[in-house]
């Protein structure tokens, strides 16, 4: 075990902590400090407790050390060498699993080629990676543009770069799309824009845009299908970000954007609608940029898993058990 686990009285099974933090006495001190081969010794005051703290464990508490983030952002030109894994591989390999949520999560998003046109093998292929989240459209389902649910995605109309389930407090991540069937047909492209890519790039062209799409917060909704009325719980920004370090630039941790889905903006202050609108409007246009816009044109045994509203490109998506528990 190692750190708080082992140091300072965890569970050995359950990974969580025993001991009531709050019966701790406030003048707690180190009596013994010793250096080990691989762990801190450290024997403190009333009681004589003692805890050993892994120096694996104590590296990664370093401030930003936690996890590196190598995210690598995608414009059009991703075309020439877009990440792509083997179906055969992923389903019979958890390495070569973990090599695909690493692709995933670098880039945000990842095919997987050689997927038979079958809905039972594509919902294999999703649960390598985890269960399938139910919400009100179902959990897995096949759909074509016959409204079968009152959403612009069951239509032909051409929809704008956007992130879906901006009416959830808590958005969709990864999702998976697998063009089954198309025959006798024209059109249907996909497209693809790296929504952090966007930001940074909004934050150097425009920092008084990127920081109102930070800080005004709205709200999508859902309210197509009879008997179905879906807002968050919250209003929530555009882009969401962490602080990394003090005077070093806030991180870009989330992305929530649909205009189709946005809600109106009442309650808001006159002068942050027109800082919004003002910020949308340079947002969309890079967007749209032809440099933005990866176009690509699925077909039946090419399944595509993208991190919709990019929040999973997180810690939790790439690293072992064992990894994820010396950052806790």
């Amino acid at each position: 075990m190692t750190g708080i686990f082992s140091g300072l009285g965890g569970h050995p099974d359950t990974q969580q902590r025993l001991v009531d933090t709050f019966s701790i006495p406030e003048d707690i001190r180190p009596e013994v400090v010793q250096n080990q081969t691989d762990a801190l010794r450290i024997i403190w005051s009333h009681g004589g407790h003692e805890s050993l703290y892994k120096w694996d464990w104590l590296q990664v508490q370093k401030a930003d050390a936690h996890f590196p983030h190598d995210l690598r952002y995608f414009d059009a030109n991703i075309s020439n060498h877009a990440p792509t894994v083997p179906f055969r591989a992923v389903m019979s390999s958890d390495g070569e699993v973990k090599q695909w949520i690493n692709q995933i999560r670098r880039w945000g998003f990842c095919f997987v080629d050689g997927c038979p046109a079958t809905s039972d093998d594509t919902q294999a292929l999703i649960e390598r990676i985890a269960f399938i989240r139910t919400t009100h459209y179902g959990g897995f389902w096949r759909f074509t543009s016959d409204l079968a649910s009152k959403d612009s995605a069951y239509t032909q109309l051409a929809l704008a770069a956007h992130t879906d389930t901006t009416y959830f407090t808590d958005p969709a991540g990864l999702q998976t799309f697998h063009l089954l069937s198309h025959t006798g047909g024209e059109g249907g492209a996909s497209l693809l824009v790296d929504g952090f890519r966007a930001a940074e790039i909004l934050r150097a062209e425009s920092p008084e845009d990127f920081e109102a799409l930070c800080q005004i917060k709205i709200r999508g909704h859902c309210s197509g299908n009879e008997g179905i009325a879906i807002v968050p719980e919250r209003a929530f920004p555009v882009i969401t970000t962490e602080e990394v370090k003090p005077g070093k630039p806030a991180r870009v941790i989330q992305i929530r954007w649909n205009n189709d889905d946005r809600a109106s903006m009442a309650g808001l202050p006159l002068e942050d609608v027109e800082r919004f609108y003002r910020a949308a409007r340079k947002w969309v246009g890079i967007l749209r940029r032809p440099d933005s816009e990866y176009w690509v044109q699925l077909t039946p045994g090419r399944a595509l898993i993208n991190m919709d509203d990019f929040i999973s490109r997180w810690k939790t998506l790439n690293f072992s058990k064992d990894e994820i528990l010396l950052s806790v």
